[in-house]
């Protein structure tokens, strides 16, 4: 039996939700590590809306635009499982004298938050399978 449908694409979204947030946790500690790094910009991983435009489109059957030269489907979203996000600058207003642009109060900001949302995923995704795991013990 497969396992797909199980339980909608609950799963899959929260699973690429961790994926995405961990690859967002290694550049914030990488921003935070190069805080003494002369002209080092901060980097952090931009994914939300890609992310919400997939489940909106229908996360695994939307169409999507592959190539640059593609004419884009009006109301079509990427999928799921291509959603990687964009890595973006986020440098502060006030570069330090040799051009870093680290804020380590406001990385540290955005780790807590990433880490509160990957916490939050992980814990739903266990209730899933949990939910599952119950069901099971019942079918015997």
């Amino acid at each position: 039996m497969p396992v797909d449908g199980i339980f909608s694409s609950t799963v899959d979204v929260l699973s690429k939700s961790i994926d995405l947030r961990a690859k967002n946790h290694n550049l914030v500690s990488a921003n935070i590590a190069n805080a003494e790094t002369p002209n080092y910009v901060p980097k952090a991983l931009s994914f939300e809306k890609e992310l919400q435009g997939a489940i909106k489109g229908g996360g695994k059957g939307a169409p999507s635009v592959t190539h640059s030269r593609h004419i884009p489907l009006k109301g079509a979203s990427a999928k799921l499982e291509s959603v990687q996000g964009r890595v973006v600058e986020t440098p502060s207003k006030t570069p330090g004298k040799d051009g870093n642009a680290v804020e380590v109060e406001n990385e540290m900001g955005r780790m807590v938050e990433n880490q509160i949302m990957y916490n939050a995923s992980v814990q739903m995704l266990n209730k899933k399978f949990e939910g599952l795991r119950n069901a099971m013990k019942v079918g015997n």
